[in-house]
């Protein structure tokens, strides 16, 4: 499914102060829990993804990651998500974006820059 970029914009009555709040995104999330491993330079971390898009990820981890570093992963999307009779391993390469700390986690978050779907 696809959203139209001139369905995201504020119409001229909405305020400036609201529309500096609000992130406007570009692609449809899905809030999916999938096991992941981050490659990251020269090491290797696991992760728990929170949700996904075409264009970019938001992942739950143990440790910090410096925002701006260049990560891979691979996905095994779920096929009902994906509207196919069969899960499908996705091969991501993105940029890690943002980075905080919640209660007992980190949450990261990175794009999506590249990705290719693996044949099986």
């Amino acid at each position: 499914m696809e959203t139209s970029k001139s369905a995201l914009r504020s119409s001229p009555a909405s305020s400036r102060k609201a529309t500096q709040q609000q992130e406007v995104r570009c692609a449809v999330r899905f809030p999916l829990k999938l096991p992941v491993v981050l490659s990251l330079d020269k090491e290797e971390r696991a992760a728990l993804t929170r949700d996904v898009s075409a264009s970019g990820v938001a992942f739950e981890m143990g440790d910090s990651v410096k925002s701006g570093l260049d990560i891979h992963f691979s996905l095994r999307m779920p096929g009902a998500v994906l509207g196919t009779p069969h899960d499908v391993l996705v091969h991501c390469r993105g940029r890690v974006v943002r980075c905080s700390k919640n209660q007992s986690n980190y949450l990261a978050a990175a794009t999506i820059d590249e990705y290719q779907f693996a044949e099986q």
